[in-house]
């Protein structure tokens, strides 16, 4: 019992550095390219590159842990990660940092879901809701501690120090991998679907571009319009090859097992709201209240707090009123406190806003612990490494779509005025937006159910006759 915590707590730790490597950056982006002399917008490049990477490799990693075993995998992800971070803070162009942070990527990608992979294959399915809940607070708390970071360090040291900070928490972190992560692994080992890896990286990595520059100006529309095109073409092919071999790199099968679609489905009309959330905050807080990258960071961190907090009972609220309740009224009681900063105003008291994030921080990581335990409730094991990379894809996906509908709503609203004239007001439509988007995932959790996902959740409603639904492939 004692390693298989350490190893949730490794695990944790790994996914938490590479969350939040993912949004330190953006707050020293203007330091960054005052050092290269370029105009920050290009340097957005920086940012899409690492989600174009993650969106081109991710697909692979469940089959990777599978063929080489989990802790070579996760052991050698924390090694590529170190190795970018470490060209990242070496970069002397907006060249170099774009491929070092492909190769961040490219670990990350591998970290994530083959880290989930284990803890998913090292704990029993009655113990799944706690070992979520522990790899659900990195997912929220990187984020939020992302940009006050990135300013602090920017402020007071120099940005290359955003990325060599990684380089002595990788090290441990791999050593202990190296002892403690189990070496996971399935004894079939299908071949490598190389069309289909071509395939769903092309596709996806054309969408993610698309949609995160939507509404952003960084390209001209017809661009972003052609990127979004072929990108759906190039996945309408892949779901064609999907269903044409044994053993596609994305496993779109999963998708007949319910409680496994309605927690992606679902979670990703969440997401959807709770990506955008640490894109317009961070922006009304700066711009219409006035407070500079840190202090709205610090205000932020509040929802970091609430979702540590959760921690301590998401096993017992689970247990006690079961997936489909908690998921249907959770979806839209988060949903609420996503939409409530739209009545914030100048007038609002600091100390009103921080409560709020707080609250909302504790219910959101609930919800996310929850939708990660049903999606893997009635999966056998040797499909939770196709469950892993495919779950992984989507939440990338829908959290990238979240903060581009955001983007849209702010960019249309606001009739294309500069950022830096946008007001309080200004925002509330978008919270408006996002946060109905989040309410709609209620409708597909109550489609499930009352004993959906019942041998994790130990709901009583359940009974002991809960059975796995998981089927072999056709």
């Amino acid at each position: 019992m004692p390693n298989r915590r350490l190893v949730i707590l490794i695990i944790a730790s790994a996914l938490f550095m590479e969350n939040l490597d993912s949004t330190v950056l953006t707050t020293a982006l203007p330091a960054i390219a005052a050092d290269f002399g370029e105009d920050p917008i290009r340097l957005k490049l920086a940012l899409t590159s690492y989600l174009i990477g993650l969106a081109v490799f991710i697909p692979a990693s469940g089959w990777l842990a599978d063929r080489f075993g989990a802790r070579n995998v996760f052991s050698t992800a924390i090694l590529v990660f170190i190795t970018g971070s470490i060209l990242c803070a070496l970069s002397q162009s907006i060249g170099h940092i774009v491929v070092a942070r492909v190769i961040q990527a490219l670990g990350g990608a591998m970290m994530v879901p083959v880290g989930r992979l284990v803890v998913l294959r090292s704990v029993p399915k009655s113990e799944m809701v706690d070992a979520m809940a522990w790899l659900a607070i990195p997912a929220l708390t990187g984020p939020v501690l992302g940009p006050p970071l990135g300013g602090f360090i920017t402020t007071y040291f120099s940005w290359q120090w955003i990325f060599w900070i990684n380089v002595p928490i990788g090290c441990v972190g791999l050593v202990l991998a190296r002892i403690y992560v189990p070496d996971i692994r399935e004894e079939a080992r299908p071949r490598f679907d190389i069309v289909g890896f071509l395939l769903s990286g092309l596709g996806l990595s054309a969408i993610v571009s698309g949609s995160t520059t939507m509404g952003l100006d960084v390209i001209p529309l017809p661009w972003v319009a052609a990127l979004l095109a072929v990108g759906a073409i190039l996945i309408a092919a892949y779901v064609r090859h999907s269903r044409r071999v044994a053993a596609p790199i994305l496993d779109l099968s999963l998708f007949a097992v319910p409680t496994y679609r309605a927690a992606v489905l679902g979670g990703m009309l969440f997401r959807i709201g709770i990506g955008a959330s640490p894109f317009l905050l961070p922006l009304m807080l700066q711009i219409g209240f006035g407070l500079t990258p840190f202090q709205s960071g610090m205000i932020t961190f509040a929802g970091a707090l609430g979702a540590i907090g959760m921690k301590l009972c998401a096993s017992r609220l689970v247990r006690h009123f079961g997936f489909r309740r908690i998921l249907v009224l959770n979806a839209l009681l988060c949903a609420a406190f996503v939409a409530v900063p739209a009545a914030f105003s100048e007038a609002t008291p600091f100390a009103l806003i921080v409560a709020i994030l707080l609250v909302g921080g504790f219910f959101r990581s609930l919800q996310f612990t929850s939708i990660n335990g049903l999606a893997f409730s009635d999966l056998e094991s040797p499909r939770m490494s196709g469950g892993t990379s495919l779950t992984s894809v989507m939440q990338q996906f829908s959290l990238s779509l979240g903060i581009s509908v955001a983007a849209i709503v702010l960019h249309t609203t606001t009739a294309g005025e500069p950022a830096s004239s946008f007001e309080v007001a200004d925002f509330a439509p978008a919270f408006l937006v996002v946060g109905a988007a989040a309410a709609l995932s209620a409708f597909v959790f109550a489609a499930l159910p009352a004993a959906a996902g019942g041998q994790v959740s130990g709901h009583r409603a359940c009974g002991q006759g809960a059975v796995s639904v998981a089927r072999e492939r056709p």
